[in-house]
C-alpha cells in the first residue's frame, strides 16, 4: 500500500494540501506562507515550545476537571503534551518567529502538532480531526490572546534562569581573581589619567560586585513574569471559558512546569499590558551595558603589550592578524561588547512593540519574545565565554605595575590633608619636572624627610585611607 504523499485539510478560506509526514496543518501551512521573514522557526526557541506544550497541558486536565471534555481526550491530549515537553516534535514547530496576529500562528502551530500527536495516541489517523480537534479540543477554553503571552512568559522565566546561573558563574570568576590580586599595588584611573593606588584585587572585586547587583535586578524582574492571564480567552473577560476555570489552569500549570505563576489580578489589564517585558528588557540593557563597560576595561588594561596600559594580561585565544605575526587582541571582550550593542538594540525592539499596543491587546509581542530570547540566549552564553576563556586565564603584569607604582606621584593625594593640597601640589609638580621619586623631592623641598615620607606611603595606607589617618594622627 502506497502512503499519499499529502493529506488534504480544510479551513473557512478553502482546501490546502499539507505534507503527509507533518504534524501540522491548514493554519500552520498559511502562516508558513504569510511570513517568510526571519528563517527562523519557533523551534529555535525550545522553551516556547515547551512552554506551549505546559499550557496545552494544564488546559486539556483543567477542561477534564470542569466538565468540557471527556477524559479519553484529555488524556490524549496531555500524552501528546508530554512528548513534546520530553522534546519530540519540535521540528514540527515550523511558523516564523515574527508574525502577524499576536501569535496566532504560534497557538495554531501547537493546536495542530498536539491534535495529531494526540490522535495517533487514540489510533487514528493525522487530520482526523472528527475524532478530536485541534480547536475544539486542544484549544477548549482558551485563544491565542491568553495562551501565547502565557506561554511567552514561561519560556522567558525559564531561560533566565540559565542567564542568571552563567552571571553567577562569571562573578565567582571575578571574586576569585580578585582574591588572587588582592596585594598587587596598581595606580588607579578616572578620566584615562593617573589618579591614585588601589589594588588589582579591588579593581576585579568592583566587576564582581557590579554583577552581583545585576543579579539581583534580573531575579526582580523575572518575578514580574508569573503574573499570567491564562483563563483571560479574548480580551480578559473569560469569554467561552468555564465558570472557575482561570482559578483551575494556573495552579495546574505552575505544577506541572514548576513555574511559580499566578492569576493576574485582573485579566483584562493583563491582556493588553506588556511592562514586565518592558522592565526585563530594560535590566537585560542595564546588565549588557555594565557587562560591556567591564570588558571595555579590561581591553584597555591589557592594551599593549609595548604601547598601551598593559596592567594585565588576557589569555591568547587565537591569532590575532592576517597580517601582523605575533599579534593577540582583545577578542573575548570585544564579541561581549558586541553582544551587549545587540541587547541595546533589541530593547529599542521592545519598547517600540510595548508603545505601539492597542485597546485591548498588544499584537507585537512576537518581536517582544524573539527580542528577549535573544538577549538572554546571547548574553548567557556571552557569560560563559567570557569567564571559560578570558577571566579565568587573566594574569598580572607584576613588572609594569611594581614599577609604576614606585615611579608615580598619585600617592601625593594621600599626603593633601597631612601638608596641604599647595604643598602637595608642590611636591606632585617638581618630581613629575625633575623625574625624582616623592620621598626624595620631599627632602630636596624641606617638605619632610625622605625617611618620613616612606613611612606614609605604606601600602596599605595607600589603598585604604582611613588607616592613613589613624596611622598620622598616632
Amino acid at each position: 500500500m502506497t502512503i499519499a504523499a499529502t493529506r488534504q485539510e480544510s479551513d473557512f478560506l478553502g482546501v490546502k494540501d499539507i505534507p503527509s509526514h507533518a504534524y501540522w496543518g491548514v493554519h500552520t501551512a498559511r502562516a508558513l506562507e504569510n511570513f517568510p521573514i526571519t528563517g527562523n522557526p519557533i523551534s529555535v526557541m525550545p522553551e516556547l515550545v515547551w512552554a506551549l506544550a505546559q499550557v496545552k497541558k494544564a488546559a486539556a486536565t483543567a477542561n477534564l476537571q470542569l466538565g468540557v471534555l471527556p477524559q479519553e481526550k484529555s488524556e490524549a491530549i496531555c500524552a501528546a503534551c508530554d512528548d513534546i515537553i520530553a522534546g519530540q516534535l519540535h521540528d514540527q514547530f515550523v511558523v516564523d518567529v515574527i508574525q502577524g496576529g499576536a501569535g496566532t500562528s504560534s497557538n495554531m502551530n501547537a493546536n495542530e502538532v498536539i491534535a495529531n500527536r494526540a490522535l495517533e495516541h487514540l489510533g487514528g489517523q493525522r487530520g482526523e480531526y472528527g475524532k478530536l480537534h485541534p480547536n475544539d479540543d486542544v484549544n477548549a477554553s482558551q485563544s491565542t490572546n491568553d495562551v501565547y503571552p502565557t506561554a511567552l512568559r514561561l519560556a522567558i522565566w525559564s531561560s533566565l534562569a540559565h542567564l542568571l546561573d552563567a552571571m553567577a558563574g562569571l562573578k565567582q570568576a571575578y571574586d576569585a581573581k580578585a582574591e588572587e590580586f588582592s596585594t598587587i599595588l596598581k595606580i588607579g584611573r578616572t578620566q584615562l589619567q593617573d589618579a591614585v593606588p588601589m589594588t588589582l584585587g579591588q579593581e576585579f572585586k568592583t566587576f564582581a560586585i557590579m554583577l552581583g547587583e545585576d543579579e539581583a535586578r534580573l531575579q526582580e524582574a523575572r518575578a514580574l513574569l508569573t503574573d499570567v492571564n491564562l483563563g483571560a480567552t479574548a480580551i480578559g473577560t473569560g469569554i467561552n471559558a468555564p465558570v472557575g476555570y482561570s482559578e483551575v489552569v494556573t495552579p495546574l500549570l505552575a505544577e506541572f512546569s514548576g513555574v511559580p505563576v499566578t492569576p493576574a489580578p485582573y485579566l483584562i489589564e493583563a491582556t493588553q499590558d506588556t511592562g514586565d517585558f518592558l522592565q526585563l528588557s530594560g535590566v537585560l540593557k542595564r546588565t549588557a551595558c555594565k557587562l560591556s563597560k567591564v570588558a571595555n576595561d579590561l581591553r584597555l588594561l591589557s592594551s599593549g603589550p609595548q604601547a598601551g596600559l598593559c596592567d594585565i594580561l588576557l589569555p591568547a585565544v587565537q591569532a590575532g592578524s592576517s597580517i601582523m605575526p605575533g599579534k593577540v587582541n582583545p577578542v573575548i571582550p570585544e564579541v561581549m561588547s558586541q553582544v551587549a550593542f545587540e541587547v541595546i538594540g533589541n530593547d529599542i525592539t521592545v519598547t517600540m512593540a510595548s508603545e505601539g499596543g492597542q485597546l485591548q491587546l498588544n499584537p507585537f509581542e512576537p518581536i517582544m519574545g524573539w527580542a528577549l530570547y535573544k538577549s538572554i540566549k546571547h548574553l548567557t552564553q556571552a557569560c560563559i565565554t567570557m569567564r571559560v576563556n578570558c577571566v579565568e586565564g587573566i594574569q598580572p603584569n607584576h613588572e609594569a605595575l611594581a614599577a609604576r607604582v614606585s615611579q608615580s606621584v598619585t600617592p601625593v593625594t594621600a599626603l593633601s590633608p597631612i601638608i596641604g593640597y599647595e604643598k602637595a601640589a608642590l611636591l606632585a609638580k617638581t618630581a613629575l619636572k625633575n623625574g625624582t621619586n616623592l620621598a626624595e623631592t620631599a627632602e630636596q623641598l624641606g617638605i619632610m624627610s625622605a625617611a618620613e615620607m616612606m613611612a606614609l606611603l605604606v601600602p596599605e595606607n595607600l589603598t585604604q585611607p582611613v588607616r592613613l589617618g589613624k596611622a598620622v594622627r598616632g
